[in-house]
């Protein structure tokens, strides 16, 4: 950091002090995670200074004897991490990649069937505000309102099959950014083939999940599977597109031309790297203890009296409604993020407040895990929410001094404030 802190002290400092909050806070947003210092320094690299439209081996630019390399090596690391027959690893990020899925095999005003933003989905499966709403016909599905602990909170599958039957879209999109459960990715496969549907697996929440043996995978049933890098796989802020050999020329012209230029490059690299840490049973074990520390987190929480929406969690997050406390989300997260525990206020299913001052918080323990820290820690971390959010600003100070000395004892990968 000396050239940059000698170029532009002021930006130097603000990563510094960034650098500083996410060592000795307790991170709890479930799209958030600690990269390794591979990663780290990949996507810092030399390979910045390149322009490189095209595919390995087919370029526009002279000069790519090493970036095609790069490049082959994401594409065939993830291939078989995940076990798909194609791979396109040059998405900017998770919203242009589902944008090139709508490029592929959509035409403005066509129908597309996706889960409701406020049921737990993402904008970009349709929903109004987004362009995918906008440039297309957006049809929503959501969650179970009734029935017991097994069924309320879940996506409602007869209702996906009845929409999908009298709208006749022609991309189905499964997964999403709220959702706690188990993806039945057969179902929808099921359904899909029903009315003649692509099925898109949205797994960007999950792929760590998938890739670490911790979540069932779409691949054989998805034509389609859509993913951010970062989140729980722990990569750069990137995305993949992965597909069968049928559809790996209408997605790689999506990209590009379609959407984009020149990949990044130093992404690409560090895509790379993060998908050859991924394929190690280190990460498997990480995948585990993920899912093992929001299942017990989940169950402290709900001993506490917290409402969890679907009554729990089978992978990485939690969705929690605090209407049964009394206290808005957005109350909740602010009051929890000035303890150091940094998590998001989220709309829950059938929410009666607006999505900016909805009734819920959204956990995660992908960035916990990463620190090593495991489930014996979850009754603590428990405890410490019940305290700021049904406590006052004095509990408030307790609470950060508490959660710093925590995270002094789990120093974060590729960080080094706050280490020994």
């Amino acid at each position: 950091m000396s050239a940059l802190q000698s170029t532009d002290p002021e930006i130097a400092a603000l990563v510094a002090a960034e650098e500083r909050l996410q060592a000795d806070t307790l991170r709890l947003i479930p799209s958030e995670n600690y990269v390794s210092a591979a990663v780290l320094e990949a996507s810092g690299t030399v390979l910045q200074n390149k322009y490189s439209e095209g595919y390995p081996g087919k370029r526009y630019y002279e000069g790519q004897q090493n970036i095609d390399q790069v490049e082959t090596l994401a594409i065939e690391r993830a291939k078989a991490l995940f076990g798909v027959e194609h791979a396109n690893v040059q998405p900017y990020s998770g919203s242009p990649a589902n944008l090139a899925v709508y490029l592929a095999f959509l035409k403005p005003g066509d129908t597309v069937l996706g889960m409701a933003l406020p049921m737990g989905g993402h904008l970009t499966h349709g929903w109004g505000v987004s362009a995918t709403g906008s440039w297309f016909r957006g049809v929503q599905y959501g969650v179970r309102r009734d029935g017991d602990s097994e069924t309320r909170g879940r996506t409602d599958l007869d209702q996906v099959r009845e929409l999908a039957l009298k709208e006749r879209p022609k991309v189905i999109f499964c997964g999403g950014t709220a959702v706690p459960r188990t993806i039945d990715f057969p179902a929808f496969a099921e359904i899909a083939r029903e009315v003649g549907a692509v099925l898109v697996a949205d797994i960007a929440h999950i792929a760590g999940l998938v890739a670490g043996g911790a979540h069932p995978s779409p691949v054989g049933y998805a034509d389609v599977i859509s993913t951010t890098t970062h989140k729980t796989l722990r990569g750069p802020r990137g995305a993949m597109l992965m597909s069968t050999e049928e559809h790996a020329r209408a997605l790689d012209r999506a990209v590009f031309p379609g959407l984009q230029g020149g990949p990044h490059n130093q992404t690409t690299a560090a895509i790379a790297v993060a998908l050859r840490e991924a394929s190690g049973e280190e990460f498997r074990g990480y995948a585990r203890q993920v899912v093992s520390n929001a299942r017990a987190l989940g169950e402290e929480l709900a001993a506490r009296g917290f409402d969890l929406v679907s009554g729990g969690t089978d992978n990485h997050l939690l969705l929690i409604d605090l209407s049964s406390k009394g206290v808005p989300g957005k109350v909740a997260a602010k009051a929890l993020d000035r303890a150091g525990i940094v998590v998001n206020y989220n709309s829950v299913p059938y929410d009666t407040r607006k999505p900016f001052d909805p009734s819920g918080i959204r956990i995660g323990t992908p960035s916990l895990t990463s620190r090593g820290i495991g489930a014996d820690a979850m009754p603590q971390v428990a405890e410490w929410i019940d305290r700021v959010v049904t406590g006052d600003g004095e509990v408030v100070t307790k609470v950060r001094a508490e959660v710093a000395e925590l995270m002094r004892a789990y120093p974060a990968p590729g960080l080094s404030a706050l280490r020994p």
